[in-house]
């Protein structure tokens, strides 16, 4: 006798695989560094892969140039490191995606990881 349940059993199965894996490279994008920078390395910000802050290093020839220029090289870092892990959590997903057959650019309801 055919199982009826047997594709329901399998699909259900390949869920839960899929979750560990996202879940799992979801981990690791968490634990990278990467790095913002501005100002031609003036400014440099290392965030993880959550968006924190790690770490902010301002060239000592900045704060001669006033408040208004180290805030825009700060702004511009923060953004290069955001579009940088951005980058890098869509390359990541997308790896993982690729793996379970979904179409190109496929996004879960609520799926903030990109």
């Amino acid at each position: 006798m055919v199982n009826p349940f047997g594709n329901i059993t399998n699909l259900m199965k390949q869920a839960k695989e899929m979750q560990s894996k996202m879940k799992k490279t979801q981990e690791q994008l968490a634990v990278e560094e990467i790095e913002g920078v501005a100002g031609a390395g003036m400014v440099n910000l290392v965030i993880n892969g959550n968006g924190e802050a790690l770490r902010l290093e301002i060239d000592d020839s900045v704060l001669q140039e006033g408040k208004q220029v180290l805030q825009g090289l700060i702004l511009a870092a923060v953004n290069d490191a955001n579009t940088k892990r951005d980058v890098r959590k869509k390359e990541a997903m997308s790896g993982f995606m690729s793996g379970m057959g979904l179409p190109e650019g496929f996004e879960f309801p609520g799926d903030d990881t990109a």
